[in-house]
């Protein structure tokens, strides 16, 4: 199988370890273990300690299980299998679902998982762009447009990743009907679910509006976990049973000590939204105050997640100008070519404060020489 490389992560490989200033980062702060257990209120010694390191609960314990469960409305615990990280939760269900010659339509940008497997796969992809002037909402004539008698499956990221917008839960319903009327899938990836900044912090989730709902979930993003490497996949169980097939060969079980401290922050989950919100917050105002008197820059303000997408009013390739802006300045941004969308650059605005205020500045100075 050949596959497309993965621009965003080689970019971020290659650029990250060396930064000063990294603003790439699309996860809240995250948390030491110490951190965790005194936020969850655990200071008595721990099971794990005297806990075996066997494979562990296949595929994935009860206790995780049920916490994931949780999280849902209409859903059972034989509609959740435990993965490798969100980004394993994809691959498996691109895998269990699709076959050479269908279609899929993945709504851009987003993460290139949700375009470069299926193409991998033999699928044929086709991109339906979120535009600035719709507040980078999906286009859902667009999108009815697109769909043959050959799709298969339509791809979301809710909330989005890069430009930050949540979609209503109104119009999930609404793609959920065109979607319904047409037999189609939906995976809507929901790694940065719960990061609503208005309103309910928790959309709707896709497995619970639709039977051919696939929901993608993870501790990375919303939980400030990205070292524990769990995600999980809610569906129905036919599904689940399918993508267990396909896990079986690539993973066999998540970490036993993953799995054991997943489940203590999703039960107290409460806690970290609350760290989390006021961490996003506060980087939002920074973002908001710099947009304010920064003239070479364009940008919807994010409704949801932890990145924004800003466009730049200079005639420079975007790959050139975060390369440039590193060597000289020592920040790092992701660029928007990365992402199919040239003319932009990402900014993660949850990271440290004085990193995000420096950076920021540094940029803007960067901005007035070219």
């Amino acid at each position: 199988m050949r596959i497309d490389t993965f621009k965003i992560e080689e970019w971020m490989n290659r650029y990250c370890p060396t930064a000063v200033y990294d603003l790439t980062t699309t996860c809240i702060e995250p948390l030491t273990i110490r951190e965790l257990m005194t936020l969850c209120g655990i200071s008595k010694p721990l099971e794990i300690f005297d806990t075996k390191l066997t494979y562990g609960d296949i595929h994935g314990s009860l206790r995780l299980k049920n916490a994931i469960k949780s999280l849902y409305n209409n859903q059972e615990l034989n509609n959740i299998t435990v993965t490798h990280g969100a980004i394993g939760a994809n691959q498996l269900v691109f895998e269990s679902v699709l076959d050479k010659g269908e279609e899929v339509i993945s709504i851009v940008p987003t993460y290139q998982q949700h375009y470069s497997i299926p193409k991998s796969l033999g699928a044929e992809v086709k991109l339906i762009f979120l535009r600035e002037e719709n507040r980078w909402q999906p286009n859902l004539n667009e999108i009815e447009k697109a769909i043959t008698h050959k799709t298969k499956l339509i791809c979301l990221n809710n909330p989005n990743n890069p430009t930050g917008s949540v979609i209503p839960d109104e119009t999930l319903r609404r793609i959920v009907e065109i979607a319904k009327a047409r037999n189609i899938w939906i995976l809507s990836d929901e790694v940065y679910r719960g990061l609503n900044l208005y309103g309910n912090p928790y959309s709707e989730s896709i497995a619970d509006l639709y039977e051919k709902g696939i929901s993608t979930g993870s501790m990375s993003k919303t939980y400030s976990l990205p070292g524990l490497r769990v995600g999980w996949v809610a569906a129905r169980e036919d599904v689940i049973n399918e993508i267990n097939k396909h896990r079986e060969y690539n993973t066999i079980s998540v970490s036993i000590i993953d799995d054991y401290y997943s489940a203590i922050a999703l039960e107290n989950r409460r806690k970290i939204s609350e760290r989390n919100f006021k961490i996003m917050r506060e980087g939002l105002a920074v973002l908001e105050d710099w947009l304010n008197g920064e003239v070479y820059i364009k940008t919807n303000l994010p409704q949801g997640g932890t990145t924004a997408l800003l466009r730049y009013k200079k005639e420079i390739p975007s790959r050139t100008l975060c390369r440039n802006l590193q060597e000289k300045t020592g920040v790092a941004l992701l660029p928007g070519e990365t992402m199919e969308m040239e003319g932009t650059v990402r900014i993660g605005f949850c990271t440290e404060k004085s990193v995000l205020k420096t950076g920021l500045q540094e940029f803007s100075k960067y901005l007035r020489t070219i």
